[in-house]
C-alpha cells in the first residue's frame, strides 16, 4: 500500500516534457494594458522598439565576437573593454525588451528572427583586424542611435514619456559614450599645433 501511493506521487511529479500549444500571444499583437497609453501609441511603440531590439542584440553580439577574436598590440585593452560593452549592451537588452513586454507587446528573442530583422550589417564568420573590428562597431552604433533618437521624437509626440526616457537615458547615452571610448582607438594621425600646423619638426 506504501509503495503503491509512492509509485503515484512520483507519477504525478513527474516533469511534463515535450508538450506543445498554440502561442498564447502572436507577435507583432498587442494586449490591452492599464498604463494610460492608446493602442495605437503603445503598437508604434512597439514596432520602433523591436527594430532596435533586433540592431541592439546583434551589436551586443558582435561585441562579444570581437572580445573573443581580437588581436595585436592593444589586445588585452580592447579584450576588457570590448567585454564590458557587451555587458552593457545586454543591460540594454533586457531594459528594452521588459518596455516592450510593459506596452502589451511580444519582445523578439530568438537569433535566427534577429537576424531576419536587423539592419546592422552581417560581418564574417572569420577574424578581422582591430581598425576593421571597430569601423564595423562603429556602423553598428551610428544605426542604432540614429532610430533611437528619431523614436524617441515619436514617442514624446505620442506622450510615450516611459518609452522615450528608455531611449534617452539609456539607450542613447550608453551607445554616444560606448562610441566615444572605441571610435579614439582608430585616432592614429601627427600632432597639430594650436596654430593649425604640424606638429613634425623633422
Amino acid at each position: 500500500m506504501n509503495s503503491s501511493r509512492h509509485v503515484t506521487t512520483a507519477r504525478t511529479t513527474a516533469p511534463l516534457t515535450h508538450q506543445h500549444a498554440h502561442e498564447i500571444q502572436a507577435f507583432g499583437s498587442i494586449v490591452t494594458m492599464p498604463i494610460a497609453l492608446a493602442e495605437n501609441t503603445r503598437r508604434a511603440s512597439v514596432d520602433n522598439l523591436n527594430q532596435l531590439l533586433a540592431d541592439t542584440i546583434t551589436l551586443r553580439d558582435l561585441y562579444k565576437k570581437h572580445h573573443w577574436q581580437v588581436s595585436g598590440p592593444t589586445f588585452y585593452q580592447l579584450h576588457l573593454l570590448f567585454d564590458k560593452h557587451f555587458g552593457e549592451q545586454s543591460e540594454l537588452v533586457d531594459t528594452i525588451a521588459e518596455r516592450i513586454m510593459t506596452l502589451g507587446g511580444v519582445s523578439v528573442a530568438m537569433s535566427a528572427d534577429v537576424a531576419e530583422m536587423t539592419m546592422v550589417p552581417r560581418p564574417p564568420k572569420g577574424r578581422e583586424e582591430v581598425p576593421v573590428q571597430i569601423s564595423r562597431l562603429l556602423h553598428a552604433h551610428e544605426i542604432v542611435l540614429k532610430e533611437a533618437r528619431t523614436m524617441a521624437q515619436q514617442a514624446a509626440r505620442d506622450g510615450d514619456d516611459g518609452t522615450n526616457d528608455v531611449l534617452v537615458s539609456n539607450v542613447i547615452r550608453t551607445n554616444e559614450a560606448q562610441t566615444w571610448f572605441i571610435a579614439e582607438h582608430l585616432v592614429d594621425g601627427p600632432l597639430v599645433r594650436a596654430d593649425g600646423s604640424n606638429g613634425d619638426t623633422r
